[in-house]
């Protein structure tokens, strides 16, 4: 059993939350909090496998007590987040200070108790129970600060394209590539991160702050420069198509979900693999499911060079186990050594 603590102020959250979870026979709730100081006082008895916890709430509110059980109690958290763009910015601080995943509320908070909602309520918190937890938190990573000099990458020639794809870890796991890679770089890259729409813009603001290389939201019709690196929005499929030598551009489309993501990895590294004209690396980061395996094993297939990420590393070893077991990758690598090798394949170092 999956023994789990609620935290929410709204005593109809903590309901339907914990009524949506004991409808899982191996999930059981053991207690519920109203605020984070209470959920504290809990931990130490109650000694959940699972946290989910609100982000705004009276008193102590969720950042505040994440930041808390990291440090005492080093529990696996998903937070409850709003679909807002403070909200987005909220979840991404939590997923810094070590929450596992997070769970947006619906706008009408009616929907939460929807088909598709348990059960991402009650695969999170499966997922969760097993999820490694890193020892650091990205603050370190503040170090990095956007170059001045501004480089007219218009007309530096694009060699490379990197692809990479990832969900559940994936925040924190980006944050140890992009900012270690030099604006200079003869290369683009093209990131899928599962996520809803809204919070992938917030995702490409946080990364552009601490980047050399400029990080966006991909846009469609938009020609692919090196030194930038394109976030594909959420609830769009993002692709790669070459026009001519050299000429890349992105194309966005709202058709159906792939294994249940849009955007998808398989999507944009299908599309990767295409690429004639360009060098090719694919990169599967932490994430659970097998969304990805497919495309890079293309990648790998015409000419490309692939990476997994090892799962000593990976919060959820998911996507680069999918990967490796279908013959997708070159080499696995733990994560703080990932942007070396990209960096090496490109000739920098």
């Amino acid at each position: 059993m999956i023994k789990v603590l609620v935290v929410d102020d709204s005593a109809f959250m903590r309901k339907i939350i914990s009524d949506i979870l004991v409808s899982d026979r191996m999930i059981e709730v053991i207690g519920t909090a109203k605020n984070g100081k209470e959920a504290l006082d809990k931990i130490p008895h109650l000694n959940p496998d699972v946290i989910t916890l609100d982000i705004e709430m009276p008193v102590m509110d969720g950042i505040t007590a994440l930041k808390e059980i990291m440090k005492k109690f080093k529990k696996p958290v998903i937070m409850l987040s709003s679909l807002t763009s403070q909200g987005a910015e909220a979840t991404l601080r939590a997923l810094e200070y070590g929450a596992v995943d997070f769970i947006t509320k619906p706008t009408n908070i009616f929907k939460v108790g929807s088909r598709d909602k348990r059960e991402e309520i009650i695969k999170k918190v499966k997922v969760a129970a097993s999820a490694i937890l890193s020892n650091t938190v990205v603050d370190k990573y503040a170090v990095f600060k956007k170059n001045s000099i501004v480089i007219d990458n218009k007309k530096e020639k694009l060699d490379y394209i990197v692809a990479l794809g990832t969900s559940t870890g994936g925040p924190r796991a980006l944050q140890s590539i992009i900012p270690n890679l030099p604006s200079e770089i003869n290369a683009a890259l093209v990131v899928v991160q599962h996520m809803p729409k809204g919070f992938t813009k917030s995702l490409a603001n946080r990364l552009n702050s601490m980047s050399h290389l400029v990080v966006k939201e991909g846009e469609d019709g938009e020609l692919v420069r090196r030194g930038y690196c394109y976030i594909a929005p959420g609830d769009y499929h993002m692709t790669l198509e070459e026009v001519g030598i050299n000429k890349v551009y992105i194309r966005l489309n709202k058709e159906k979900p792939v294994s249940g993501h849009r955007p998808s990895v398989d999507v944009l590294m299908e599309s990767v693999a295409k690429i004639k004209y360009l060098k090719k690396i694919g990169v599967i980061l932490t994430g659970m499911g097998s969304d990805g395996s497919h495309g890079i094993k293309l990648i790998r297939e015409n000419n490309g060079f692939t990476i997994a990420q090892d799962e000593k590393s990976c919060v959820v070893f998911g996507m680069p186990k999918a990967a490796i077991n279908i013959g997708g990758i070159n080499k696995i690598l733990p994560l703080d050594s990932i942007s070396d090798e990209i960096l090496n394949i490109l000739g920098v170092l």
